[in-house]
Protein backbone atom coordinates (compact mmCIF):
# COMPACT_ATOMS: atom_id res chain seq x y z
CA UNK A 1 0.00 0.00 0.00
CA UNK A 2 1.61 3.22 -0.97
CA UNK A 3 2.16 6.11 1.27
CA UNK A 4 -0.87 8.45 0.65
CA UNK A 5 -3.00 5.74 0.18
CA UNK A 6 -2.30 4.51 3.85
CA UNK A 7 -3.43 7.73 5.37
CA UNK A 8 -6.32 7.83 3.82
CA UNK A 9 -7.23 3.90 4.19
CA UNK A 10 -6.34 0.65 6.07
CA UNK A 11 -5.04 -2.18 4.54
CA UNK A 12 -8.95 -3.63 4.18
CA UNK A 13 -10.24 -0.46 2.70
CA UNK A 14 -11.71 0.92 5.68
CA UNK A 15 -12.00 4.75 5.31
CA UNK A 16 -9.56 6.65 7.81
CA UNK A 17 -10.43 10.41 9.23
CA UNK A 18 -8.28 11.86 6.63
CA UNK A 19 -10.14 10.24 3.36
CA UNK A 20 -13.05 12.39 5.23
CA UNK A 21 -10.70 15.34 5.31
CA UNK A 22 -11.07 15.44 9.40
CA UNK A 23 -8.15 18.23 9.92
CA UNK A 24 -5.15 16.94 12.37
CA UNK A 25 -1.96 18.63 13.20
CA UNK A 26 1.66 17.67 12.25
CA UNK A 27 2.94 15.62 9.81
CA UNK A 28 2.39 11.53 9.39
CA UNK A 29 4.76 9.52 8.26
CA UNK A 30 4.87 6.54 5.47
CA UNK A 31 1.54 4.97 6.86
CA UNK A 32 0.77 6.65 9.32
CA UNK A 33 1.23 4.07 12.34
CA UNK A 34 3.23 3.36 14.84
CA UNK A 35 5.05 1.07 12.63
CA UNK A 36 6.28 4.17 11.23
CA UNK A 37 8.87 3.89 13.85
CA UNK A 38 11.81 1.94 12.16
CA UNK A 39 12.09 -1.57 13.49
CA UNK A 40 8.80 -1.74 15.35
CA UNK A 41 6.06 -4.85 14.42
CA UNK A 42 2.64 -5.24 15.27
CA UNK A 43 0.29 -8.63 14.96
CA UNK A 44 -3.14 -8.99 15.48
CA UNK A 45 -5.26 -11.95 16.60
CA UNK A 46 -8.83 -11.36 15.90
CA UNK A 47 -11.72 -13.77 17.39
CA UNK A 48 -15.04 -13.48 16.04
CA UNK A 49 -17.23 -16.53 16.29
CA UNK A 50 -21.14 -17.50 17.43
CA UNK A 51 -24.64 -14.77 17.63
CA UNK A 52 -27.50 -15.14 19.56
CA UNK A 53 -27.60 -15.17 23.40
CA UNK A 54 -25.16 -15.55 25.95
CA UNK A 55 -23.54 -19.02 26.59
CA UNK A 56 -20.52 -19.01 29.12
CA UNK A 57 -18.07 -20.38 27.76
CA UNK A 58 -19.36 -20.80 24.36
CA UNK A 59 -20.21 -17.21 23.11
CA UNK A 60 -20.77 -15.24 21.35
CA UNK A 61 -17.52 -14.48 21.06
CA UNK A 62 -15.73 -10.63 20.13
CA UNK A 63 -12.08 -10.55 21.07
CA UNK A 64 -8.48 -10.82 20.57
CA UNK A 65 -5.16 -9.73 21.33
CA UNK A 66 -2.52 -7.80 20.09
CA UNK A 67 1.10 -7.52 19.91
CA UNK A 68 3.64 -4.77 19.83
CA UNK A 69 7.69 -5.50 19.40
CA UNK A 70 9.83 -2.29 19.81
CA UNK A 71 12.54 -3.82 17.79
CA UNK A 72 10.50 -6.56 15.89
CA UNK A 73 11.42 -10.09 16.72
CA UNK A 74 14.67 -10.35 16.25
CA UNK A 75 15.18 -7.80 18.86
CA UNK A 76 13.00 -9.01 21.75
CA UNK A 77 15.71 -9.63 23.98
CA UNK A 78 16.93 -6.32 23.72
CA UNK A 79 15.08 -4.50 25.96
CA UNK A 80 14.10 -0.48 25.02
CA UNK A 81 14.17 2.30 27.59
CA UNK A 82 10.87 3.04 29.31
CA UNK A 83 8.03 4.96 30.90
CA UNK A 84 4.79 5.03 31.99
CA UNK A 85 2.21 7.03 33.44
CA UNK A 86 -1.70 6.19 34.74
CA UNK A 87 -3.98 8.52 34.26
CA UNK A 88 -7.09 6.74 35.86
CA UNK A 89 -5.55 3.71 37.19
CA UNK A 90 -8.50 1.55 36.91
CA UNK A 91 -7.04 -1.56 34.94
CA UNK A 92 -4.01 -3.48 34.63
CA UNK A 93 -1.13 -2.85 32.69
CA UNK A 94 1.30 -5.64 34.11
CA UNK A 95 5.58 -5.31 34.39
CA UNK A 96 5.16 -1.48 35.26
CA UNK A 97 6.32 -1.84 38.34
CA UNK A 98 9.85 -2.99 36.99
CA UNK A 99 9.61 -0.14 34.42
CA UNK A 100 9.08 2.37 37.14
CA UNK A 101 11.76 0.75 39.23
CA UNK A 102 14.68 -0.02 36.02
CA UNK A 103 13.29 2.61 33.10
CA UNK A 104 13.24 -0.76 30.89
CA UNK A 105 10.96 -2.44 29.05
CA UNK A 106 11.68 -6.65 27.69
CA UNK A 107 10.09 -8.26 25.35
CA UNK A 108 6.47 -7.94 23.49
CA UNK A 109 3.83 -5.80 24.39
CA UNK A 110 0.25 -7.06 24.28
CA UNK A 111 -2.84 -5.68 24.60
CA UNK A 112 -6.22 -7.62 25.61
CA UNK A 113 -9.40 -8.31 27.32
CA UNK A 114 -9.45 -7.64 31.02
CA UNK A 115 -10.30 -11.52 31.83
CA UNK A 116 -7.32 -12.87 29.11
CA UNK A 117 -4.61 -10.77 31.29
CA UNK A 118 -3.10 -14.00 32.86
CA UNK A 119 -2.77 -16.55 29.58
CA UNK A 120 -1.73 -13.46 27.73
CA UNK A 121 1.12 -12.92 29.49
CA UNK A 122 1.79 -16.55 30.61
CA UNK A 123 1.97 -17.57 26.51
CA UNK A 124 4.33 -14.50 25.94
CA UNK A 125 6.36 -15.94 28.75
CA UNK A 126 6.29 -19.72 27.08
CA UNK A 127 6.94 -18.25 23.38
CA UNK A 128 10.08 -16.47 24.97
CA UNK A 129 11.03 -19.50 26.60
CA UNK A 130 10.75 -21.77 23.11
CA UNK A 131 11.79 -19.16 20.53
CA UNK A 132 14.84 -17.77 21.97
CA UNK A 133 18.54 -18.84 22.95
CA UNK A 134 18.00 -20.30 26.53
CA UNK A 135 21.05 -19.05 28.03
CA UNK A 136 20.67 -15.95 26.11
CA UNK A 137 17.00 -15.18 27.54
CA UNK A 138 17.79 -15.98 31.02
CA UNK A 139 20.84 -13.26 30.82
CA UNK A 140 17.83 -10.89 29.95
CA UNK A 141 15.10 -12.08 31.58
CA UNK A 142 15.22 -9.96 34.16
CA UNK A 143 15.53 -6.82 32.96
CA UNK A 144 11.78 -6.62 31.97
CA UNK A 145 8.77 -8.63 32.78
CA UNK A 146 5.83 -9.02 30.46
CA UNK A 147 4.05 -5.88 29.73
CA UNK A 148 -0.12 -7.02 29.17
CA UNK A 149 -2.48 -4.61 28.86
CA UNK A 150 -6.33 -4.85 29.33
CA UNK A 151 -9.70 -3.13 28.73
CA UNK A 152 -13.31 -4.58 29.06
CA UNK A 153 -15.17 -5.70 26.01
CA UNK A 154 -18.03 -7.58 27.76
CA UNK A 155 -20.65 -5.88 26.65
CA UNK A 156 -20.53 -7.63 23.49
CA UNK A 157 -18.11 -10.52 23.70
CA UNK A 158 -18.32 -13.47 25.97
CA UNK A 159 -15.67 -12.60 28.25
CA UNK A 160 -15.99 -14.87 31.15
CA UNK A 161 -15.11 -17.72 28.33
CA UNK A 162 -11.69 -16.51 28.12
CA UNK A 163 -11.43 -17.29 24.77
CA UNK A 164 -8.04 -16.29 24.20
CA UNK A 165 -6.09 -19.03 24.29
CA UNK A 166 -2.47 -19.18 24.29
CA UNK A 167 -1.86 -20.01 20.62
CA UNK A 168 -3.84 -17.32 20.10
CA UNK A 169 -0.84 -15.31 21.58
CA UNK A 170 2.04 -16.96 19.92
CA UNK A 171 0.30 -16.19 16.15
CA UNK A 172 0.11 -12.38 16.75
CA UNK A 173 3.63 -12.51 18.04
CA UNK A 174 4.93 -14.36 15.38
CA UNK A 175 2.18 -12.25 12.66
CA UNK A 176 4.02 -8.96 13.70
CA UNK A 177 4.67 -7.03 10.67
CA UNK A 178 6.11 -3.74 9.90
CA UNK A 179 3.96 -1.52 7.66
CA UNK A 180 0.38 -0.31 7.00
CA UNK A 181 -2.04 -1.69 9.94
CA UNK A 182 -5.37 -2.98 9.89
CA UNK A 183 -7.60 -0.17 12.27
CA UNK A 184 -10.66 -0.62 14.29
CA UNK A 185 -12.32 -4.12 15.68
CA UNK A 186 -9.34 -6.10 15.01
CA UNK A 187 -6.92 -8.26 17.79
CA UNK A 188 -7.52 -6.86 21.37
CA UNK A 189 -9.75 -3.92 20.08
CA UNK A 190 -11.49 -6.62 18.27
CA UNK A 191 -15.27 -6.20 20.71
CA UNK A 192 -14.28 -2.37 22.40
CA UNK A 193 -16.54 0.35 22.49
CA UNK A 194 -15.48 4.04 22.03
CA UNK A 195 -17.55 6.97 22.96
CA UNK A 196 -20.68 4.89 22.73
CA UNK A 197 -19.50 4.29 18.96
CA UNK A 198 -18.03 1.31 17.89
CA UNK A 199 -14.08 1.59 18.71
CA UNK A 200 -10.84 -0.67 19.09
CA UNK A 201 -7.40 -0.47 17.22
CA UNK A 202 -6.39 3.09 16.45
CA UNK A 203 -3.09 4.50 15.43
CA UNK A 204 -1.40 7.42 13.86
CA UNK A 205 2.46 8.71 13.52
CA UNK A 206 4.15 12.14 13.07
CA UNK A 207 7.54 12.96 11.72
CA UNK A 208 9.67 15.21 14.39
CA UNK A 209 12.09 18.05 13.02
CA UNK A 210 14.65 19.17 16.09
CA UNK A 211 17.46 21.27 16.61
CA UNK A 212 19.69 17.88 16.23
CA UNK A 213 17.90 15.72 13.82
CA UNK A 214 15.02 14.41 12.72
CA UNK A 215 12.57 11.62 14.47
CA UNK A 216 9.54 9.52 14.05
CA UNK A 217 7.11 9.21 16.79
CA UNK A 218 4.35 7.09 16.65
CA UNK A 219 1.12 5.73 18.96
CA UNK A 220 -1.04 2.98 19.15
CA UNK A 221 -4.65 3.37 21.34
CA UNK A 222 -7.02 0.21 22.73
CA UNK A 223 -10.24 2.75 22.60
CA UNK A 224 -13.22 1.88 25.33
CA UNK A 225 -13.65 4.45 26.94
CA UNK A 226 -15.85 7.73 26.98
CA UNK A 227 -19.73 8.61 27.01
CA UNK A 228 -21.07 10.09 23.65
CA UNK A 229 -21.87 13.38 24.75
CA UNK A 230 -18.11 13.72 25.30
CA UNK A 231 -17.18 13.04 22.15
CA UNK A 232 -14.99 16.13 20.36
CA UNK A 233 -13.63 15.84 16.93
CA UNK A 234 -11.11 18.28 15.52
CA UNK A 235 -12.76 20.92 17.82
CA UNK A 236 -16.09 20.27 17.14
CA UNK A 237 -18.10 18.28 19.92
CA UNK A 238 -20.14 15.82 17.42
CA UNK A 239 -20.89 13.65 20.23
CA UNK A 240 -23.77 16.09 21.36
CA UNK A 241 -24.88 16.64 17.89
CA UNK A 242 -25.55 13.14 17.46
CA UNK A 243 -28.63 11.20 17.85
CA UNK A 244 -28.45 7.50 18.64
CA UNK A 245 -29.35 5.09 21.41
CA UNK A 246 -27.33 5.17 24.70
CA UNK A 247 -24.84 2.31 24.67
CA UNK A 248 -23.79 3.03 28.30
CA UNK A 249 -25.20 4.53 31.12
CA UNK A 250 -21.84 5.46 32.62
CA UNK A 251 -18.51 5.57 31.21
CA UNK A 252 -16.99 1.93 32.11
CA UNK A 253 -14.20 1.35 29.56
CA UNK A 254 -10.60 2.31 29.57
CA UNK A 255 -7.94 3.21 27.15
CA UNK A 256 -4.37 1.70 26.98
CA UNK A 257 -1.72 3.42 25.05
CA UNK A 258 1.79 2.81 23.68
CA UNK A 259 4.01 5.85 22.71
CA UNK A 260 7.26 4.50 20.48
CA UNK A 261 9.97 6.54 19.26
CA UNK A 262 13.45 6.27 17.48
CA UNK A 263 14.70 9.48 19.72
CA UNK A 264 16.77 9.08 22.31
CA UNK A 265 15.62 9.25 24.96
CA UNK A 266 15.49 8.30 28.76
CA UNK A 267 13.74 6.95 30.92
CA UNK A 268 12.45 9.98 33.09
CA UNK A 269 11.84 11.90 29.54
CA UNK A 270 9.54 8.73 28.62
CA UNK A 271 7.51 8.86 31.27
CA UNK A 272 6.75 13.08 30.71
CA UNK A 273 6.20 11.56 26.53
CA UNK A 274 3.66 9.17 28.14
CA UNK A 275 2.06 11.67 30.28
CA UNK A 276 1.61 13.88 27.07
CA UNK A 277 -1.05 10.78 25.45
CA UNK A 278 -3.51 12.20 27.82
CA UNK A 279 -3.06 15.73 26.44
CA UNK A 280 -4.07 14.37 23.20
CA UNK A 281 -6.75 12.39 24.52
CA UNK A 282 -8.39 15.33 26.17
CA UNK A 283 -8.94 16.60 22.82
CA UNK A 284 -11.04 13.86 21.75
CA UNK A 285 -13.67 14.79 24.83
CA UNK A 286 -12.28 12.05 27.61
CA UNK A 287 -11.77 13.11 31.16
CA UNK A 288 -10.91 9.83 32.53
CA UNK A 289 -13.92 9.24 35.03
CA UNK A 290 -13.89 7.03 38.09
CA UNK A 291 -14.45 4.21 35.97
CA UNK A 292 -12.13 4.35 33.05
CA UNK A 293 -8.79 2.77 33.57
CA UNK A 294 -6.34 5.12 31.22
CA UNK A 295 -2.55 3.88 31.23
CA UNK A 296 0.35 4.66 29.19
CA UNK A 297 3.54 3.10 28.23
CA UNK A 298 6.18 5.24 26.04
CA UNK A 299 9.38 3.70 25.14
CA UNK A 300 12.46 4.38 22.56
CA UNK A 301 13.96 1.96 20.24
CA UNK A 302 17.69 4.14 20.56
CA UNK A 303 20.55 2.85 21.95
CA UNK A 304 20.24 -0.70 20.72
CA UNK A 305 22.54 -3.02 22.32
CA UNK A 306 23.02 -0.80 25.48
CA UNK A 307 21.88 -3.17 27.75
CA UNK A 308 23.87 -6.18 26.53
CA UNK A 309 24.94 -7.87 29.55
CA UNK A 310 28.87 -7.10 29.29
CA UNK A 311 31.60 -5.82 31.97
CA UNK A 312 32.69 -2.11 32.13
CA UNK A 313 30.65 1.34 32.08
CA UNK A 314 27.86 1.27 29.48
CA UNK A 315 26.77 4.46 27.39
CA UNK A 316 23.52 5.74 25.87
CA UNK A 317 22.69 8.94 23.79
CA UNK A 318 20.08 11.46 24.39
CA UNK A 319 18.08 14.06 23.41
CA UNK A 320 18.67 16.94 26.24
CA UNK A 321 15.48 18.18 27.42
CA UNK A 322 15.48 21.70 25.69
CA UNK A 323 14.70 19.86 22.54
CA UNK A 324 12.09 17.89 23.80
CA UNK A 325 8.86 19.88 22.86
CA UNK A 326 8.36 18.71 19.21
CA UNK A 327 8.17 15.24 20.61
CA UNK A 328 5.28 16.46 23.22
CA UNK A 329 3.78 18.02 20.64
CA UNK A 330 3.57 14.90 18.10
CA UNK A 331 2.68 13.11 21.05
CA UNK A 332 -0.48 15.07 21.84
CA UNK A 333 -0.82 14.99 18.08
CA UNK A 334 -0.92 11.28 16.94
CA UNK A 335 -3.08 10.44 20.36
CA UNK A 336 -6.03 12.42 18.99
CA UNK A 337 -5.71 11.22 15.66
CA UNK A 338 -5.37 7.38 16.80
CA UNK A 339 -8.39 7.76 18.86
CA UNK A 340 -10.39 8.98 15.87
CA UNK A 341 -9.03 7.07 13.91
CA UNK A 342 -10.13 3.64 16.04
CA UNK A 343 -13.75 5.01 15.76
CA UNK A 344 -13.64 6.43 11.89
CA UNK A 345 -11.73 3.10 10.57
CA UNK A 346 -14.62 0.44 11.75
CA UNK A 347 -18.22 -0.70 11.05
CA UNK A 348 -21.08 -1.61 13.64
CA UNK A 349 -20.53 -4.66 15.03
CA UNK A 350 -23.50 -7.23 16.75
CA UNK A 351 -22.48 -9.66 19.81
CA UNK A 352 -23.66 -11.05 22.98
CA UNK A 353 -27.24 -11.49 23.12
CA UNK A 354 -28.11 -9.38 19.75
CA UNK A 355 -26.69 -6.31 21.36
CA UNK A 356 -25.06 -3.97 18.66
CA UNK A 357 -23.09 -1.29 18.79
CA UNK A 358 -22.97 1.87 15.57
CA UNK A 359 -19.97 2.84 13.80
CA UNK A 360 -19.46 6.77 13.97
CA UNK A 361 -21.86 7.81 10.80
CA UNK A 362 -19.30 9.23 8.40
CA UNK A 363 -21.87 10.76 6.38
CA UNK A 364 -23.08 12.87 9.94
CA UNK A 365 -19.67 13.88 10.98
CA UNK A 366 -19.00 15.51 7.80
CA UNK A 367 -21.99 17.52 7.82
CA UNK A 368 -21.16 18.42 10.86
CA UNK A 369 -17.51 18.95 10.59
CA UNK A 370 -18.54 21.48 7.41
CA UNK A 371 -21.07 23.27 9.40
CA UNK A 372 -18.09 24.00 12.40
CA UNK A 373 -15.99 25.39 9.23
CA UNK A 374 -13.67 22.77 9.44
CA UNK A 375 -14.38 20.43 6.52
Amino acid sequence: MSPPDAHARTPSGLARARALGVPFDGAPGPCNAITDVPGLEVGYTTLIAGDGPLVLGRGPVRTGVTAILPRGRSGVLDPVFAGTHDLNGWGELTGTHRIDSAGLCGGPILITNSMSVGVVRDAAARWLATSQDPERMMDLMGLGMRVVGETYDGTLNDIVGQHVRPDHVVAAIEGARPGALELGSVGGGTGMICYEFKGGSGSASRTVETAVGRFTLGVFAQANHGLRRDLIVAGVPVGRLLEAPAVRPVDCGSIIALVATDAPLLPPQLRRIAQRFGLGLARTGAIARNGSGDMFLAVSTANPGTLAATDGLRQASFLHDVHIDPLFEATVQAAEEAVIDAMVANRAMTGRDGITIPALPHDRLCDLMRQHGRL
